[in-house]
C-alpha cells in the first residue's frame, strides 16, 4: 500500500502539521494508517500522548529519552520501536505490508534517514512556507529525490518518483507576492505542486496544544474549526488524486513495457 513520505530541511515548514493531518483524515475516513515518527523530537508522539489517537491509525515512534528510573509513558495507538536511518526501511517495508497508508514524518536535518525512506516511498510531500528561503531550502529535498532516481534509473530508465510541494501557513484571503512568485518559479522549472494550500489556521496550532485531531477540537475554544477541516479534507483529496494519477501512470509504462 502507498507509502507517503513528508521532507523538509527547515524547521517550521509545517511538515509535521501536514503528515498529521493526513493521516488523520485518512483514518477518520476508515482507511488503516500507520504514521511513522522519524523526527528525533517526537512531535507525533507527543501528540499521541493526549490519548486521542483514531483506532484505525497506529503511530510508531522512538522511545523518548527518560531520567533514570522513570517509566515509559504508554500510549494507546503507538508502537515504541527504534526508528533512525538504518532501521527506517525495515520499518516502512513492515507496516507497508500491514496498512493501507504509511505515512513518514521525518528529521529536517539528517539527509541519511530522510535518503533511506524516500527509497521506500510511492509519494514525497514537501511542506514549504511562501518565502525564498523555504524554496531555496526545498531544492535540497528535491536533489534527495533526483538522486534517488538517477539510482534506480541505472536498472529502470523510465522511473520517476512522484512528488509535490505543499505550500504551508499561507493567508486564507491574500495570496502574497513570494507565493506567487515561487509557484511560478516551480512551474517554470517544472517542480509539481499541490494546487490546495494549507492556511495558517490556528486549528492546525490547537491539535498540537490540545493533543487530539483536528475534529475533535471544541468549537468553543478554538476558531474557525470546521473551516480548517475543510482545508485538511480539500488536502487529502487532491493527495490522494495524485497517488491513484501516478500509479496509474505506472500501470500504463508497465503494459506499454510489456507490449513492446
Amino acid at each position: 500500500m502507498p507509502t507517503i513520505s513528508f521532507v523538509s530541511p527547515k524547521g517550521g515548514a509545517g511538515k509535521t502539521t501536514s503528515a498529521l493531518l493526513l493521516a488523520t483524515q485518512l483514518a477518520a475516513r476508515g482507511a488503516d494508517v500507520t504514521l511513522v515518527d522519524g523526527d528525533p523530537n517526537h512531535p507525533v508522539r507527543t501528540w499521541g500522548e493526549g490519548e486521542q489517537v483514531p483506532e484505525s491509525l497506529t503511530i510508531v515512534s522512538n522511545p523518548k529519552p527518560s531520567k533514570v528510573g522513570e517509566k515509559e509513558a504508554v500510549i494507546p495507538g503507538a508502537i515504541l520501536r527504534l526508528v533512525n536511518s538504518e532501521t527506517i526501511r525495515d520499518v516502512i517495508e513492515e507496516y507497508a505490508a500491514k496498512s493501507q497508508f504509511v505515512i513518514v514524518d521525518l528529521e529536517g536535518t539528517a539527509e541519511l534517514i530522510v535518503g533511506n525512506a524516500i527509497a521506500e516511498s510511492d509519494f514525497v510531500i514537501v511542506p514549504t512556507q511562501g518565502s525564498q528561503l523555504d524554496a531555496e531550502q526545498a531544492s535540497r529535498a528535491f536533489a534527495l529525490i533526483r538522486a534517488h532516481e538517477r539510482t534506480v534509473q541505472k536498472y529502470r530508465p523510465d522511473y520517476r518518483l512522484p512528488y509535490a510541494v505543499v505550500f504551508t501557513r499561507t493567508n486564507v484571503a491574500i495570496e502574497s507576492r513570494d507565493t506567487r512568485f515561487i509557484r511560478n518559479t516551480f512551474e517554470t522549472a517544472g517542480i509539481p505542486f499541490l494546487q490546495t494550500e494549507l492556511h495558517e489556521r490556528a486549528a492546525f496550532k490547537a491539535m498540537f496544544s490540545y493533543r487530539m485531531p483536528l475534529d475533535k477540537l471544541d468549537r468553543k475554544e478554538v476558531s474557525s474549526v470546521d473551516k480548517a477541516v475543510e482545508n485538511a479534507e480539500a488536502f487529502t483529496r487532491e493527495v490522494l488524486t495524485r497517488i491513484i494519477e501516478a500509479l496509474q501512470q505506472q500501470q500504463e509504462q508497465k503494459q506499454a513495457k510489456v507490449a513492446s
